[in-house]
């Protein structure tokens, strides 16, 4: 067989074999040496401490006691049976308890030795105990797995403990392993970037992690190894946008012309906020730069980034190209078509709009322009990627809320012209700058962080059932004056019909709570068909409906200047991000606007936390970091699916400081040594090199 290594199958580990491996393969995906060593402590027991018999109480979570086994019994007879050990030290007795494996265990224990036992004591009928307590037999003098410093905690299962594997028995595993294979961990990073960032060599990281000799070891080791993560995911995204950079030539826009300056100097019906004109300047920089541009564009709800996409697009119509806008939902890209069509008025360029449900005489004709050149801009949802629409010269893409898209339906827009056109993605959702950093590290990124003049702050305010009578009066206040309200029902995924029930049910206080002819109420939820979702969404747009009820399908997609009031249902039941997008819906007018979001009283600490978040600030990013922190990266913008994010210890919410300081290491290590050619950067090039085969090095120069 050949030699052990982080590749060898995890079957032949000693300890292992066939029937454990595909336990550890199902339940932990562990499928070779290197994902066992992978597999961290989620913490560790601090193990020099010892407590006497005396000095137990159940208040303490767990205690360490030297003593000795004197008797075993069993009690009880079949489900009540258990086996309870009499356990003593100078001090006085207790009892151990087992109620699971004791055939085995009255075997294996040794009355008349000496343990140091392990687990949290309790108290019942007045007798001090320990149930399933971690024990060993006590040499005195001798190395005691249970006199360790600090003591690994492992990750298991119940399928896994059947196994006999939990922690402790992952943790002879582990030690198993570096016994086997310690002696052939190699550096991963180059000498020196270990002295420039005070980094601890690889192989004692990894011995550290499991078995740390103390506290200050397994700093260093958890430092070393989050500095591993963060620096290697930096050092293959700044690559790709290296080689992006060189290897792709982007359509240059050098005329900033007659299109793009009648509506900026004549149509704009409001000055550009500073954060606008600065994305603008950045985007008309990379497009004269002869380099392909890929930006990403942040702004948080409301913030103006169609009238940015816009300009940019008008921009490439002035060069002579074409451009096309994506949008993931029918409702956003008719949204953004009618906004568009609304600022550019007449005659400075032709757009329109394609989707699902173009009608087949409208297609053809789309068609026909866009190959004839005619069509400048064309906005659309995934119709645009059919291979039927095809561009006579596309020169710049703008995909909007970027994230719902596929990585395969980008590229079909960028195949659309032998030259790859600009691409510049948008979203409305604020992304926390760590994971900005690292699931769009190969983007340059802009961000829109001024709301346009004039815009009140929305007021939020958080209540209780109890006060929905002070909620239905403060709405009568508000259409009295002219305005309307939304009032939006949770989405919960286990049961639409269950939604249902529930706006039915509001529908029905809301009928009798504002009645005919005085007040007019719209519906609109996702079971509905297109059409009569259209016509009720339109009624509102008009002011005929003064309160419009509705699911989270308006989350995106309507601007309704004139409302005023977003009212949420159990507003517990959604996520923050979510809260902060339906809050988005109001403040588009001049009016000052609120949000009131209605919860039962019994709410979680995460719940409780998300709604005085929502009360506390309208920033958006200062919403999406603590949405970062409740939630992890994992479930925030898709990042599940992207791969990009195979975090064992690195934590985005908490290691900015450590990522930032990982990023700005790997530019300077790409500014100065672009193609990694330099001897010192070895073992970097040799990483992507293995990690991504078939990089052409020779396009970076």
């Amino acid at each position: 067989m050949a030699p052990l290594s982080t590749i060898t199958p995890i079957e032949y580990l000693k300890g292992v074999g066939p029937s454990r491996a595909e336990v550890l393969k199902a339940e932990l995906g562990i499928h070779t040496f290197g994902d066992l060593l992978r597999h961290y402590p989620f913490r560790y027991i601090d193990r020099t401490q010892f407590h006497k018999i005396r000095q137990l109480h159940p208040d303490m979570p767990a205690a360490q006691v030297i003593g000795r086994l004197v008797h075993v019994e069993e009690i009880g007879e079949r489900k009540g049976k258990r086996l309870v050990g009499h356990f003593k030290d100078d001090t006085g007795t207790m009892e151990l308890v087992w109620f699971q494996s004791i055939g085995w265990l009255k075997k294996s224990l040794q009355v008349g030795a000496a343990y140091i036992i392990y687990g949290k004591p309790n108290v019942f009928n007045n007798q001090l105990s320990i149930t399933h307590p971690e024990m060993e037999v006590y040499h005195p003098g001798a190395k005691n797995t249970g006199n360790m410093r600090l003591q690994p905690v492992y990750s298991s299962t119940e399928k896994l403990k059947k196994f006999a594997l939990d922690s402790r028995g992952i943790q002879k595993l582990q030690a198993a392993l570096l016994e086997s294979i310690a002696h052939q961990f190699k550096e991963e990073l180059p000498e020196y970037i270990l002295h420039n960032h005070g980094l601890i060599p690889l192989p004692k990281a990894l011995v550290a992690i499991h078995f740390p000799s103390d506290q200050h070891e397994l700093i260093q080791a958890i430092r070393r190894l989050k500095f591993d993560e963060l620096f290697l995911i930096q050092l293959k995204l700044l690559k790709n946008k290296l080689l992006n950079t060189h290897k792709f030539k982007g359509h240059r826009f050098d005329v900033v012309g007659d299109r793009f300056n009648a509506f900026y100097n004549e149509q704009l019906p409001f000055t550009l906020t500073n954060a606008q004109k600065r994305v603008v300047k950045e985007i008309r920089r990379d497009t004269a730069s002869g380099a392909q541009l890929n930006r990403l564009v942040q702004g948080d709800v409301g913030s103006g980034k169609t009238v940015v996409a816009l300009m940019s697009m008008l921009l490439a119509v002035d060069n002579g190209f074409q451009a096309c806008l994506m949008a993931p939902t029918e409702i956003l890209a008719q949204q953004h078509y009618h906004s568009i069509k609304k600022l550019l008025g007449g005659g400075i360029a032709s757009v329109q709009l394609l989707t699902g449900s173009t009608p087949k005489k409208d297609r053809k004709v789309i068609h026909a322009q866009l190959e004839e050149g005619t069509l400048n801009i064309l906005v659309g949802t995934h119709a645009l990627i059919e291979d039927a629409v095809r561009f006579k010269n596309l020169g710049f893409v703008v995909i909007d809320e970027q994230h719902r898209f596929g990585v395969e339906q980008r590229a079909k827009l960028w195949r659309k012209n032998s030259t790859p056109p600009h691409m510049l993605v948008m979203t409305a959702t604020p992304i926390p700058r760590t994971l900005a950093m690292t699931l769009y590290g190969d983007l340059d990124i802009s961000v829109i962080d001024e709301l346009p003049a004039g815009r009140k702050p929305i007021k939020t305010l958080h209540l209780y059932e109890s006060s929905r009578l002070r909620m239905f009066g403060f709405m009568k206040e508000e259409i009295a004056k002219g305005r309307q309200v939304y009032i939006v029902y949770p989405l919960i995924k286990e049961s639409e019909k269950m939604d249902l029930l529930y706006l039915e049910a509001g529908l029905e206080t809301l009928t009798k709570e504002f009645p005919l002819p005085q007040y007019r109420i719209s519906i609109v939820h996702g079971k509905m068909p297109v059409k009569d979702k259209e016509f009720e969404m339109q009624r509102f747009i008009k002011a005929e409906t003064q309160i419009m009820v509705a699911t989270t399908v308006i989350e995106v997609g309507v601007d309704v200047p004139n409302a005023s009031v977003m009212v949420i249902e159990n507003a517990e039941r959604f996520g923050l991000s979510q809260l902060h997008q339906l809050r988005g819906r109001v403040g588009r007018g001049a009016e000052q606007s609120y949000c009131i979001l209605m919860s039962s009283s019994k709410l979680g600490k995460d719940s409780k936390l998300r709604l005085e978040t929502m009360v506390r600030t309208n920033d958006g990013f200062e919403i999406a970091e603590v949405d970062l922190q409740l939630r992890g990266p994992g479930d925030i913008a898709g990042t599940q699916q992207s791969g990009v994010l195979d975090l064992k210890l690195a934590d985005l919410a908490t290691d900015q400081a450590l990522l930032t300081e990982a990023r700005n290491s790997v530019i300077n290590i790409f500014k100065d040594d672009p193609r990694l050619a330099n001897p010192e950067n070895t073992l970097l090039r040799e990483y992507l090199t293995r990690s991504e085969p078939g990089i052409s090095w020779e396009k970076i120069s």
